[in-house]
């Protein structure tokens, strides 16, 4: 087997086992507690709240989160039907509540660490068709990893405008 990336950089077993753990451990053990933080500071009308009609809520950051991690994760990787429905991340207007947000946020993310801890470290560089478009496992994670960065500014900088608070993440 060519155990090679496109530049030529050697990927053996034990780089793929860090680069999962460290893609998990961002995910739900700094991603995830400042998401929840954030939760825990607001109310349901705060976590609704738009901007203007083209921007999103907190509350539909998370759903897209979510969703974003079950269809490339879950589905594209673990083999899971897909069943998202992207639009209506975005749609949702009704307010679920935060204890429902969270318990969605964690279960993804528990259903994310399964699949991820029992991927064969051989395959990293395996393809898969992912949103109609064919990435290798690595792309797979690091693109949830980093879509999770993302969104979690967004819902930090909102809490932080909403509240007017320190959120104390060196706390956590």
């Amino acid at each position: 087997m060519d155990d090679s990336t496109p530049g030529d950089i050697p990927v053996g077993d034990s780089t793929a086992r860090a680069f999962f753990g460290t893609a998990l451990e961002f995910l739900g053990g700094q991603y995830l507690p400042k998401i929840e933080r954030c939760l825990e500071q607001l109310d349901d009308d705060q976590i609704w709240w738009r901007a203007n009609p083209e921007s999103n809520s907190i509350g539909n950051l998370v759903l897209h989160l979510c969703g974003n991690a079950r269809q490339w994760i879950v589905s594209g990787l673990g083999g899971q039907t897909d069943n998202r429905l992207r639009d209506a991340e975005f749609a949702q207007v009704e307010a679920i509540p935060a204890s429902e947000l969270v318990a969605l946020l964690r279960t993804t993310l528990a259903d994310v660490e399964a699949v991820i801890t029992r991927l064969d470290p051989a395959t990293i560089l395996e393809k898969r068709q992912i949103q109609g478009t064919e990435v290798d496992v690595l792309h797979a994670i690091f693109h949830v990893t980093e879509h999770f960065s993302m969104h979690t500014g967004q819902i930090i900088l909102l809490t932080k405008q909403l509240t007017a608070q320190d959120m104390h993440f060196y706390d956590l």
